[in-house]
């Protein structure tokens, strides 16, 4: 967690808390990935999941699943590794992402017709962005999300790829994009001036 007054609750932790009438019955699939984890590794394709309260039926399914399909020795060592938790390389990923979390958060804020709330976790942010009627009314003559036709807009222009946040779900009339936090200082702090520049271009071509 990047803010002081946030911190993470686990699923887990919370249905043991809630007692043994509903911890004893409730059932839940936890997953942790290591492409998701501090190593951000892709490769290895590794992780691990937890079962609680699942029919011993459905375990044997997963059991005789997992004599087939499985990691690589490398994967398996790596997921324990970071399971373990508490290093002092974790520590200096944490650190480095909650700064790129408030730098995103800063210069999006002085940008008008973007909003981007604290960034709390994980490594990406979600601004809102302002969408013209014009730009909007192009895009659905296109077939396209108005979001999607911005991010398309963006990357013919600059070459930086935006994920558009209708690809994940968002209230009706808002628009969204997903920006990544991983990029080193320097460069993060180039990219998001550049978004910045091509919203506000943006906005004056459509408005």
């Amino acid at each position: 967690m990047f803010t002081p007054d946030s911190r993470l609750l686990s699923f887990k932790r919370v249905l043991c808390e809630l007692g043994p009438v509903v911890s004893s019955v409730v059932q839940l699939i936890s997953f942790y990935s290591v492409s998701k984890g501090f190593a951000l590794e892709g490769s290895f394709r590794a992780g691990f999941f937890e079962l609680v309260n699942i029919n011993p039926a459905i375990m044997k399914c997963f059991c005789s699943w997992g004599m087939s399909i499985y990691p690589l020795i490398l994967g398996q060592v790596l997921a324990v590794v970071l399971s373990l938790g508490g290093s002092q390389e974790t520590q200096v990923v944490l650190s480095d992402l909650a700064h790129k979390a408030q730098l995103t958060q800063e210069i999006f804020s002085q940008v008008p017709g973007i909003h981007c709330n604290p960034v709390q976790g994980a490594m990406y942010s979600f601004p809102r962005i302002q969408i013209p009627a014009r730009a909007v009314q192009e895009a659905q003559a296109l077939g396209l999300e108005p979001d999607f036709f911005f991010c398309q807009k963006l990357l013919e222009a600059t070459g930086i790829v935006l994920a558009p946040g209708s690809t994940f779900g968002q209230c009706l009339g808002t628009h969204h994009v997903r920006v990544t936090l991983l990029p080193p200082v320097k460069t993060l702090r180039i990219v998001l001036q550049t978004i910045a520049d091509f919203h506000f271009a943006f906005l004056q071509r459509y408005s």
